[in-house]
């Protein structure tokens, strides 16, 4: 399919990519679209959509749209579509969604998240296209509206990328473990069958309090990546956040599922089982 002026997707809310690869590290196809070849049988088959190795990524949506789909697929597993105007984009083998079937969104919001790879497939009036193709032209959009000097083009800020906090020796266990049970700690909190510390929220209370308190808030301009307009002035308050939610995330896994990290200490496990 070749594209025509009339496949230019336009959004309000402006443009941005499905998610952001750490600094200096290349966005890289793990399977393409068309026919391959499957490297362990020899078969060709027909590949719907691209692969990338993202496991665990924050994904976003890329322009003003509307949840169409959230579903179940025997090969996608856990997916989801948004329509961009007369454009479907699916989102495929998620371990959890965060934007559901009928929500209307803006460039840049959170929709899901992936799990041990990510699958895209895109459609337009129906009739399907190589994903690639389309986020060129999305790349694209984003290029004309920055150099125009409008504020549509959607960027991300890389505070997210030099944050450390007091967990980054099991940083990669932890994230195997958000993986495994974050969408079963985020249910359990919808639903009241586990409740956030009396001690927890009344510390996340005091941060935002002395952050407001330290003029943290406003730095930049705020946006919706940025809404509180965070700034590297606040990166201690940010660390702190941090620290909060992943401490409460362990205190959650040890509490209703009996699961500790790997280097935690006999004295570590028992602490963390008699906090209140």
């Amino acid at each position: 399919m070749k594209y025509t002026e009339e496949m230019i997707l336009h959004s309000e809310s402006g443009y941005c990519m499905p998610f952001e690869e750490p600094q200096g590290k290349e966005v890289e196809l793990s399977l393409g679209y068309g026919e391959q070849t499957d490297p362990v049988t020899g078969e060709k088959f027909f590949h719907h959509g691209i692969d990338f190795n993202v496991r665990c990524y924050t994904l976003w949506a890329v322009a003003s749209g509307i949840v169409s789909g959230v579903g179940n697929d025997p090969v996608l597993g856990i997916c989801q579509t948004i329509r961009y105007d007369r454009y479907e984009v699916t989102y495929g083998h998620l371990s959890n969604v965060f934007a559901h079937f009928g929500q209307r969104l803006k460039a840049g919001q959170t929709v899901a998240l992936s799990g041990d790879k990510l699958h895209i497939g895109v459609r337009f009036k129906d009739e399907e296209l190589n994903p690639l193709e389309f986020l060129t032209m999305l790349y694209g959009n984003i290029r004309a509206v920055r150099q125009a000097g409008g504020r549509e083009a959607f960027t991300f800020p890389d505070m997210e990328m030099t944050l450390k906090t007091d967990y980054e020796k099991d940083k990669r266990e932890i994230e195997e473990l958000m993986l495994r049970f974050l969408p079963h700690y985020m249910e359990d909190l919808q639903h009241g069958a586990y409740r956030l510390p009396e001690h927890t929220e009344q510390s996340l209370r005091h941060i935002f309090t002395m952050g407001a308190m330290k003029e943290y808030f406003y730095e930049n301009m705020p946006s919706m990546a940025n809404p509180l307009g965070l700034g590297y002035k606040a990166m201690p308050l940010a660390c702190k956040v941090q620290n909060l939610l992943i401490a409460d995330f362990l205190h959650y896994l040890a509490l209703r599922h009996d699961v500790y990290l790997s280097t935690m200490g006999g004295d570590v496990k028992k602490n963390f089982m008699t906090k209140p």
